[in-house]
């Protein structure tokens, strides 16, 4: 057995001993969901069951004193990350049965070990655009779930990274998730210049074109970038993070496979659509895409690569400068451009990308 195994083992004995408990106290377990896609052929809902404290309002507004005067920063800083610590630190229901009521079809199943469901409905007859699914749990309120349906037919689609391309992070990226778990109001964090104008143009030049969020942060930061996306006008998409925590072969997840298995399953859910890829120099994001077309040559219309200043280059791997560098001609005949923001990005792209 090796180290990864038996992290797992302990995880997993310390989460049910600390479901077990906190039934006595009297929570209970609660749906998170997330945007779900799909096409007319079938759809992904996705989501998680966690316990939660029924005492604990998540959502309540920030206190303030007899004046009516809002607390002082320092106090609502510490409201803040105490919200974020208990999104930060969970305790998942695995193995709990779950239903979901997509269209004019219903599929049970069960979270798996760390509380997270994905069922893939056939046949939905979900209409074209977003729409809603109903989703139960064992002893949880019934939520609605948010799914993307794109039409079968849509030419071009849109991967989109987070952080360092659409948000400007100025962190060490080990602390990335923890801030963006414990800090959940996002005033603090700034978006990248003309990204969401670059983003804008690119919709208004292909209407319909589905837009996702593909990054290697914690799911438990979904709520956190979901907000960020709409404060700064950038286009609704789903989310495709990853979970925190041992895997049968490490003692962490490989942020890069990440990114690399779910842009394959993108391609397979969407055989139709070209894909137009964005990220940034900062990390491994030149090399995913480059290999995505490698193996898929007919499915990348092109590559638009933010450049990190030198500041964020060291805040990111510790370097001044790109650990990759950025290929401004076509690879297998796909453009690839590359430019230090959105505008600018915009300005290339109407020159080789079109």
């Amino acid at each position: 057995m090796g180290i990864s195994d038996i992290v797992r083992a302990v995880e997993r004995r310390i989460n049910a001993r600390g479901v077990r408990r906190k039934t006595e106290a009297g929570w209970a377990p609660e749906i998170t969901p997330f945007r779900g896609y799909g096409t007319s052929n079938r759809v992904h809902v996705i989501g998680r069951v966690l316990m939660q404290d029924p005492e604990f309002d998540d959502e309540a507004p920030i206190e303030v004193d007899e004046d009516g005067n809002p607390r002082t920063q320092v106090e609502q800083v510490s409201t803040q990350a105490q919200r974020g610590y208990r999104q930060f630190f969970t305790i998942q229901v695995g193995d709990h049965p779950v239903t979901v009521h997509a269209g004019r079809h219903t599929v049970r199943t069960r979270t798996n070990g760390n509380g997270y469901f994905d069922v893939l409905v056939e046949d939905h007859g979900l209409e074209t655009g977003w729409q809603e699914v109903i989703v139960e749990a064992e002893g949880a309120e019934t939520v609605t779930a948010e799914v993307l349906i794109t039409a079968d037919d849509a030419p071009i689609g849109i991967v989109s990274d987070i952080d360092d391309t659409i948000m400007v992070t100025n962190l060490p990226r080990a602390l990335h998730a923890a801030y963006n778990s414990w800090f959940v109001h996002t005033n603090q964090r700034k978006p990248v210049e003309g990204m969401a104008e670059f983003y804008t143009r690119l919709l208004e030049e292909n209407p319909g074109a589905p837009v996702f969020y593909l990054s290697t942060g914690a799911w438990n930061t979904y709520e956190t970038l979901c907000t960020f996306i709409e404060e700064h006008n950038f286009p609704k998409g789903p989310l495709l993070l990853t979970d925190w925590g041992p895997t049968p072969t490490g003692l962490f997840r490989s942020g890069q496979e990440h990114k690399k298995v779910q842009l394959r399953n993108l391609f397979i859910d969407y055989p139709n659509t070209e894909w137009i890829l964005i990220g940034d120099n900062g990390q491994h994001d030149p090399l995913t895409y480059a290999d995505a077309i490698q193996e898929h040559p007919d499915r990348v219309k092109g590559v638009a690569i933010r450049e990190l200043t030198p500041t964020e280059h060291v805040l990111s791997h510790g370097t001044t400068g790109s650990l990759v560098d950025v290929e401004r001609t076509d690879r297998e005949g796909t453009p690839s451009i590359s430019a230090p923001d959105g505008h600018a990005l915009l300005d290339e792209y109407r020159k080789v990308i079109r």
